[in-house]
């Protein structure tokens, strides 16, 4: 089987753009019909490359912001100040364009619902997308575990997925969605206006006892302040885990 996996990730595959969702200013979800796609478990990426007239190719990884369920294949990206990648997919890229990808890639940051641990999600900016793709994946398997979503945005219209995640959370008891505005909060805002710290997470996370499934996703110091908040807190590493980024040239 894990031969079969890795020999299927490393074949390319091309890719139709059928739908494309502004999230925010500068995000935008691209929603891909691809062809012989083998499908993917919640919290893994794609690697995308595209190719000029003139022969340059760029390659670049995208997390997928679909459940595995769905018949298409969805990936969110932010567009990055003097990116060779992201630009094009979030201002140029129109349906019916045709890219190539490669996956899915990756085993460790993944989600399949099986366990009956509740599921603690924290995110940091675009981080939030590998974990809308297990959010949707607990709503349409049914595997209504409790969660909880704490997730930092800098202010309101930076929030990625903001409609989707009031109603999953309007709809179920058991999902929770904290944000968290740390530059601008709109009037009357009652909600955590700073970084996640330490107090934060200890009002917001599961007791240690509970054994919750963990997974951070975010800038690098978003995720270490985390990761470090929560082993204060008594989690256990091996269940805190993380996913980051930082500054590159997408």
């Amino acid at each position: 089987m894990e031969g079969t996996a890795l020999r299927r990730r490393l074949i390319w595959r091309l890719a139709t753009l059928v739908d494309a969702i502004h999230e925010t200013r500068d995000v935008r979800s691209l929603v891909f019909e691809v062809g012989d796609w083998s499908g993917h478990l919640p919290g893994q990426h794609v690697d995308v490359r595209l190719t000029a007239e003139d022969g340059y190719q760029a390659q670049r990884s995208y997390s997928i912001a679909s459940a595995p369920a769905d018949m298409s294949l969805q990936l969110t990206v932010e567009s990055l100040r003097d990116g060779e990648v992201s630009p094009y997919l979030v201002d140029e890229l129109s349906p019916g364009d045709q890219l190539e990808l490669r996956g899915p890639v990756g085993g460790y940051f993944v989600w399949d619902g099986r366990s009956p641990s509740p599921l603690l999600l924290v995110a940091g900016g675009s981080g939030v997308v590998p974990l809308m793709s297990m959010l949707r994946h607990r709503a349409v398997s049914g595997r209504r575990v409790p969660a909880r979503l704490l997730y930092s945005s800098h202010g309101p219209d930076d929030i990625i997925y903001r409609d989707e995640l009031e109603r999953m959370a309007a709809a179920d008891p058991d999902l929770k969605v904290l944000h968290v505005l740390t530059r601008r909060q709109p009037p009357g805002w009652t909600g955590y206006a700073r970084r996640i710290d330490g107090a934060m997470l200890a009002e917001v996370a599961w007791p240690p006892e509970s054994e919750a499934e963990i997974f951070v996703c975010g800038p690098t110091a978003l995720v270490e302040v985390v990761a470090s908040g929560l082993r204060d807190l008594g989690h256990a590493p091996e269940r805190i885990r993380t996913e980051r980024f930082g500054p590159t040239g997408r």
